[in-house]
């Protein structure tokens, strides 16, 4: 069946309130039997990994039943149905939505929290039902995979000096080595087949070595190069090895890399993407929204 839209909500969210006072939680697991979800559905998180979506989904259509006057609230967390409420469970609609909250009494109201969103209810629909949470998240989604893209392939057609100097830098701004001069790139003539090094005390006695290859997408890298790297890694006499491409490894590579003495770390195209983007290499902030929320003990 799958987890069932915020609009969908909105009517088992009012009938659960003619037994009286309801706590949201309370509400949320009683929904969640009602509606039969899997344990994977109600474990699904939000891209915050602070609330279920589930749970965010019922949360959202109590506010919008609250902004139409059919709930309110009576202290935290808790809420109960108004008579414009009963009035509306009374008629028995098949299904409450945005669009039907509008036609209530308590919408008609100028004053009506309600009324702010009518520019939004055509946008609402057009996302499929969608929590305003889930669409801000989706957004964001979309543009950081268009920007992660566009990181890939400048890589893709950068100087492999520079590529590797990227490396280097991404992991000394990811807290590898001493202090931000500990990292450089050593990939030329003699380097024993590996592209960068950081060491993680002053002295150089621990250090981790980078291979860095900018591949094709296709270009996917085999067991092969994993027995290179170990290789290196031991002419080097060092146990620890970050391997970083722009495009992908194999699954035997992967297993190669885990069966090896060495701890060798894999990085593909899409984790690189995703932390240039997490530690601003590459690429800059260029705005930034606040989302605040209602703080309950700050009224009591």
């Amino acid at each position: 069946m799958g987890i069932p839209d915020f609009q969908t909500l909105m009517k088992p969210v009012l009938r659960s309130s003619e037994k009286g006072e309801r706590h949201i939680s309370d509400v949320v697991t009683e929904l969640d039997q009602e509606f039969g979800l899997s344990p994977e559905e109600r474990a699904e998180l939000l891209p915050s990994g602070k609330q279920t979506t589930f749970a965010n989904r019922v949360h959202w259509a109590k506010s919008y039943l609250k902004k139409a006057g059919l709930v309110k609230a009576t202290r935290r967390g808790y809420f109960v149905i108004t008579a414009e409420g009963s009035a509306v469970l009374a008629s028995n609609p098949e299904k409450l939505s945005i669009a039907s909250l509008m036609r209530f009494s308590a919408s008609q109201d100028p004053k009506s929290e309600l009324n702010e969103l009518k520019i939004n209810d055509n946008f609402v629909d057009a996302n499929q039902g969608r929590t305003p949470d889930e669409i801000l998240n989706a957004a964001y989604e979309e543009i950081n995979a268009a920007l992660a893209d566009d990181l890939l392939a400048k890589l893709r057609d950068s100087a492999p000096a520079f590529f590797e100097d990227i490396i280097v830098r991404l992991l000394l701004k990811m807290g590898y080595g001493y202090d931000a001069t500990a990292g450089r790139v050593i990939g030329q003539v003699g380097d024993d087949g590996v592209d960068g090094v950081i060491n993680l005390d002053q002295l150089g006695v621990d250090q981790v070595y980078v291979q860095a290859k900018r591949y094709a997408a296709q270009n996917v890298i085999g067991s092969g190069a994993m027995r290179d790297f170990y290789g290196a890694l031991g002419m080097k006499d060092v146990t620890k090895g970050i391997f970083v491409t722009t495009s992908s490894f194999s699954s035997d590579a992967r297993r190669t890399a885990e069966k090896l003495g060495a701890r060798i770390v894999l990085v593909d195209g899409h984790h690189l993407s995703k932390l240039m983007i997490a530690h601003e290499v590459g690429c800059r902030v260029k705005r930034s929204y606040q989302i605040a929320e209602l703080e309950e003990s700050f009224f009591e």
